[in-house]
Formats: C-alpha cells, sequence, structure tokens
C-alpha cells in the first residue's frame, strides 16, 4: 500500500518489428538509460515483443509463458536494475490462440500480477484499415490491482481505454495509478489518444501511464506513440511524441488524494434504473 512518497516513473517508447529477440535489445536500452536517469519504475507499451497482425508470423514465434525467452529476459532485467518493470504486454501462446498479456516484475525479478487484455479491438476504421484482434487472441475476464510501493496499479492495455467502467472498477479497488499501454493506430490516436487517457485520469483522481508504440513498424502498420503520463487533475506530465525514447515525470501520490478531496466523483455514484435498449 502507498507511503505517500513520490517516485519516478519512466514511459518507454518502442517500435516492436517481428523479431522479438532485437525488440527485447531495444527495450533493454530504453530501460538502461531510464534507470540511469532515475526511474523506479519502467513501462514498456503493448507487444512489446513483437508487433506482427499476419496469424502465420505470429504463432511462427510466440511460445508459452513458461518458455518464453523474452518475459525471462525481462525478468533478468528487473532484477538486474532493482526496479519495477511493467511489461505493458507480451504476445503469449494460449491453447489454439495467444493472449496479449500485462506483467508487473518487482525488483527481484518475481511476477508480481498478471493481466490478459479484456477488450479486443476488432474494429472497421475506413480506408481498409481493419483489426481483428478476437481472430489470433482470447480475451481475458478479470480486472487486475497490484501493489507498489507507492500506491495501488490498475492494470490494462490499449484498447480498453474506451472501456471508462473497467477504470471506475480499478479505482473503486483502491487503484491509483492507472496504466494504459498501447499500439494505437495513427487515425485513432490523432482523434483520441490524449483526449481518453486524460478522461480516465479525471474521472477517476487518478495517475494514467501509458507507454505507447509509435511510428511505422516492420509489417507496415503504423502507431501513434505519445506516450503519456498524466496527473490525477487531467495535466499532461509528460508525452513521448513520434521518437522511439522514454520520458519520465514525479508521480506524487498524495495528487490523488487532492484531486479526490476536490471533485469526489469515485463512490459518489448512486444506484439507479438503466434504460431498456431498443425495441
Amino acid at each position: 500500500m502507498s507511503n505517500k512518497a513520490a517516485f519516478k516513473a519512466a514511459m518507454i517508447q518502442m517500435r516492436s518489428g517481428l523479431t522479438p529477440a532485437a525488440n527485447i535489445d531495444a527495450a533493454a536500452r530504453l530501460i538502461a538509460e531510464a534507470k540511469s536517469g532515475g526511474a523506479d519504475y519502467a513501462q514498456t507499451p503493448e507487444m512489446t515483443n513483437i508487433l506482427a497482425a499476419n496469424r502465420e508470423q505470429l504463432f511462427a514465434t510466440v511460445v508459452e509463458e513458461k518458455a518464453d525467452a523474452s518475459l525471462a529476459a525481462l525478468r533478468e532485467l528487473a532484477r538486474k536494475h532493482a526496479l519495477y518493470l511493467h511489461v505493458g504486454s507480451l504476445a503469449i501462446k494460449h491453447n489454439e490462440r495467444a493472449v496479449n498479456r500485462a506483467f508487473l516484475i518487482d525488483p527481484q525479478g518475481d511476477i508480481a500480477a498478471r493481466y490478459d487484455k479484456i477488450h479486443m479491438f476488432d474494429v472497421d476504421l475506413g480506408n481498409g484499415e481493419t483489426y481483428r484482434e478476437s481472430n489470433n487472441y482470447a480475451p481475458g475476464d478479470i480486472a487486475v490491482v497490484a501493489d507498489l510501493p507507492w500506491g495501488r496499479l490498475g492494470i490494462t492495455i490499449c484498447y480498453d481505454v474506451r472501456f471508462p467502467a473497467l477504470y471506475r472498477a480499478l479505482a473503486e479497488a483502491g487503484a491509483t495509478m492507472l496504466t494504459v499501454p498501447s499500439a494505437f493506430t495513427r487515425q485513432t490516436g490523432e482523434a483520441h489518444w490524449h483526449v481518453l487517457n486524460r478522461a480516465r485520469a479525471i474521472e477517476n483522481g487518478s495517475f494514467v501511464l501509458a507507454a505507447a508504440q509509435g511510428g511505422k513498424h516492420e509489417n507496415n502498420r503504423e502507431t501513434f506513440g505519445h506516450s503519456l503520463i498524466v496527473d490525477p487533475w487531467g495535466t499532461v506530465l509528460a508525452d513521448g511524441g513520434d521518437a522511439v525514447g522514454f520520458v519520465t515525470a514525479r508521480i506524487d501520490p498524495m495528487l490523488c488524494d487532492r484531486a479526490r478531496g476536490q471533485v469526489p466523483a469515485v463512490g459518489h455514484e448512486p444506484a439507479f434504473a438503466r434504460p431498456t435498449g431498443p425495441r
């Protein structure tokens, strides 16, 4: 639980390709730089190990969690640098599909929490841009919080950010930091990324920590970047822009107490009758 001390968070912005070892090497360099800059907690984006839409490419590469070399390397990095390493997600083989799974790794290299992405990105954006995440990935069905020395972390991934009920549930479970590691498309990112992350922060009086993929990837997909750290009043403390790298900010848990004291929306929702659907 929180001791109300401030800490330094780093959002690692990547441009993952089709080769997990190369992606993890790139992440390792940035994590080491962030630690040298004083980071106590570092977060990588969604699909840290591979960004592949093609089913054959994906399943020729992914393995079960216990055999995953990317996860083993990331656990060693957390131990080596003695920091909390939040792996935004890895593609992990799971039966006939994969899971989009986040890991929180503690400074001893142990896995403190896992979360499987609940909301699948099944959309038609127009101009030929179509995604069917559920074709390759099985959705999770459990919301997850984890305790850090500075407060409680609510763990989500990317498309989850469009479903505010999840974040309210995490806040009501004590989360003062909500995480949204992502691989947002450029089209949706330009329109919605900043406003969605700021809204989740404001309505829950919580920090939002959102590491992102950014740029033109090896599989020709383009992601938006702009890794964000947002405070509980909705102020953007750090924005990663378009470049591979990382951004940091000081996280003061007392700001959550202040924001929730000013606008105590969490816990203020009365029961109400829902309207019926169309007939």
